[in-house]
This record gives C-alpha cells, structure tokens and sequence, in this order.
C-alpha cells in the first residue's frame, strides 16, 4: 500500500487568530531561499523586506515580528508572502521554521519571546 505525505500546510501552524482582517499583512520577502510554512521572520529596516529572523545582527532582522502562514518559494526574486504579523493569535510551536542561527532553545525562546511582544503567543502540541 503506498503512504502519501502531505508537506505542512497553514493549518499547522496557525491554531487561533483573533480575526484574520487584523491579524495578516502581506509583505515582501527577501530573495535567496524558499521559506516553509511557519518561517519565523524579522523585517530589514532599510528595505522593509522580511527574512528568516536571525540570531545576531543589527539589520532588524534579528527581531521575529511575523510568522508565514504559506510556503513560498523566493529563491529567484522577491516574493509576495501572507503573515499573521499581529495578534491575538495563537501558533503551533512545532510548526514553527526558523534560522540557522537560531539552533539551540535559549535563541528558539528568544525569538517566542519577541513573537509574544507583538500578540503572537504558541503553545505546545496546539
């Protein structure tokens, strides 16, 4: 019997918004990778483009403001991306993406953290 896998969609991510007229914004996101569902993203202050939010840095990206709710792929050019960039609202944290950078649970709780400062708040197993 064949086993088909479905990638993560939305759903996975994004457990509660408060309304989804307040809540989503769509940006840009900067050229040079495909962002999964759930990327955890900062905003480029010169450019107001959003990335991968970073460990370090002083750019603006190392602050984590939004989350994608959909893959996009913006290895060729910038791309258009649908985020929940405001809360309240609730995510998966299991279906979060996030930086290379942000590799151990000190720097994953950092960027909670900044999340939760703009109404973004996960929960486990959500």
């Amino acid at each position: 019997m064949t086993v088909l896998t479905q990638p993560p969609s939305m759903g996975d991510v994004l457990k509660y918004e408060v309304n989804p007229n307040y809540t989503r914004e769509t940006v840009t996101l900067l050229q040079g990778l495909p962002y999964p569902v759930g990327s955890v993203l900062g905003k480029i202050t010169v450019n107001g483009k959003y990335t991968l939010a970073t460990n370090s840095g002083s750019d603006g990206a190392q602050t984590a403001i939004a989350v994608l709710l959909y893959a996009v792929d913006a290895t060729l050019a910038d791309a258009t991306g649908i985020v929940v960039a405001r809360g309240p609202a609730i995510v998966s944290r299991e279906g979060l993406a996030y930086d290379g950078s942000v590799d151990d649970g000190a720097k994953i709780t950092t960027k909670l953290t900044q999340l939760a400062a703009v109404g973004i708040i996960t929960r486990d197993g959500a």
